[in-house]
């Protein structure tokens, strides 16, 4: 098998629902699918969701990188060979990560393809769904909690709520969530680096009797250790998020207790395989990984509930990128029941683009 073509083309999608985080407002997103065609009339998908903050891209730029660097690399290649393709991929891609997830996944996606397997089997296969957070971004008090419980109408059963911008709102539209959804309900708060570490030990102590299920990056990411002061501290699980991009972070966040636990995206770290090996990491040092998402089409968040469900250590999942995202040329790729996900269950990544 060789192959003979790789397309890539943008999708400009609106948020039904745009929110507001500690660095940014987002209404719309731009994600760009690449199709990689064999001779063999198997046809892989992936999705890169191009992100100047978190992965240093443009969609045009993706664009052109598949045009005149990725498809003259694979044009002629065996797809079976995943690990040699990127492996040859990743010095000229070196911080292009949304490329390289969305070339990976579209690689995978005919090996589960052509092995006639959903890709969660093929990768391991540990579970066959998981609960999902949704997110409630910052909002005045009264808007935050009847967002709050319109999903919880909707059957979710997980919040994350963002802040970062004002420590003491942040704390009282806790509080206002919990009251306003009770106790059933989970909560975990995302802080997008807006905290120092007295902030973030101060939210800490304040949001306690909440009950807050996590902490994700608190601190800035270029200063892990400030991460790890919070950390340290205990009374509520810490979660690098900004701070892990690459394998080497995974490292040095798990070899010097930076952090409890990993959320894990996909379009950070360059794809399925790479997210396999920091998951590694993080299992050596006893650190649970949440597998999390951009602003991404419901493409790519089959890939990363495919690698969610493949191994025990991937716990949690924040996989809410696709929820409500107009135009999804990929509408249906995953499914989604009272806040649970599941994969389609046919082969590969289970969806095929139209065109």
């Amino acid at each position: 098998m060789r192959i003979t073509a790789v397309e890539a083309w943008p999708a400009h999608m609106q948020l039904a629902q745009p929110y507001t985080a500690a660095y940014d407002r987002v209404e719309t997103t731009t994600n760009v699918f690449l199709r990689i065609i064999t001779d063999r009339r198997l046809v892989g998908y992936g999705c890169a969701a191009p992100d100047e903050h978190d992965t240093g891209e443009t969609p045009d730029t993706v664009v052109e990188t598949v045009r005149t660097i990725v498809a003259p690399t694979l044009k002629g290649a065996d797809p079976l060979r995943p690990a040699l393709l990127m492996e040859q991929l990743r010095p000229l891609l070196k911080d292009e990560p949304s490329i390289r997830a969305a070339v990976d996944m579209a690689l995978l996606d005919i090996m589960g393809k052509k092995c006639e397997v959903p890709l969660w089997k093929l990768l391991g296969g540990y579970r066959d769904s998981i609960p999902t957070s949704v997110t409630v971004g910052i909002l005045p008090e009264n808007e935050t909690v009847a967002q709050a419980k319109q999903w919880v109408k909707r059957g979710f059963t997980i919040l994350k709520l963002k802040g970062g911008l004002d420590v003491a709102s942040d704390v009282t539209r806790v509080f206002k969530v919990r009251e306003a959804v009770g106790e059933h309900v989970a909560l975990r708060f995302d802080a997008n680096e807006g905290y120092t570490v007295e902030q973030a030990l101060w939210f800490i102590d304040q949001t306690r009797p909440a009950r807050l299920e996590l902490l994700e990056q608190p601190t800035l990411k270029g200063h892990p250790d400030l991460l790890g002061q919070v950390a340290r501290r205990g009374g509520v699980p810490v979660m690098a998020d900004e701070s892990l991009i690459t394998l080497r972070d995974a490292f040095r966040l798990a070899s010097n207790d930076f952090a409890d636990m990993l959320n894990i995206k996909l379009m950070k770290v360059g794809g399925i395989a790479e997210a396999t090996q920091i998951n590694a990491v993080a299992r050596a040092a006893r650190l649970e990984v949440m597998v999390g998402c951009l602003d991404e089409s419901a493409l790519g968040i089959a890939a990363a509930l495919h690698f969610a469900l493949a191994d025990r250590n991937v716990v949690y999942a924040d996989l809410d990128g696709h929820i409500d995202l107009k135009d999804d040329p990929a509408a249906g790729a995953v499914n989604i029941l009272d806040g649970v996900l599941y994969p389609n269950d046919q082969p590969g990544l289970g969806f095929d683009l139209p065109g």
